[in-house]
């Protein structure tokens, strides 16, 4: 969520964070935008732990761990394997929240039939 409030901030950081330079004119607005989704997600993992199960939590994680995929893919197409350090980064991400999920689901409680 930290960094989402960055991208918002100061987007030159967030790109910089994020592994790519802020684009020219309209581009801190697209990075407000990964700024938004970065907060938006924090959010409804911090409302699934309070207001739900185990299980929809780690659903959650798992599905959402697509998301650093994602930014690991964008990476590879702007800036190929010149950044490996964001690149390991982001894949840290996308493996912390797999991880994250795993134990979510792994450790429920037994439903007795």
């Amino acid at each position: 969520m930290v960094l989402g409030v960055v991208f918002i901030a100061a987007p030159g950081l967030g790109g910089a964070i994020f592994g790519m330079p802020a684009p020219e004119g309209g581009g801190a607005a697209w990075l407000a935008v990964v700024g938004l989704r970065d907060l938006a997600f924090g959010g409804y993992i911090l409302a699934l732990a309070r207001l739900s199960t185990r299980c929809a939590v780690g659903v959650v994680l798992g599905v959402t761990a697509v998301i650093p995929l994602g930014d690991v893919l964008i990476l590879l197409a702007v800036r190929g394997l010149s950044s490996p350090g964001h690149l390991l980064l982001h894949l840290a991400s996308a493996g912390v929240m797999a991880a994250a999920a795993a134990w979510m689901l792994r450790h429920q409680p037994s439903a007795e039939l």
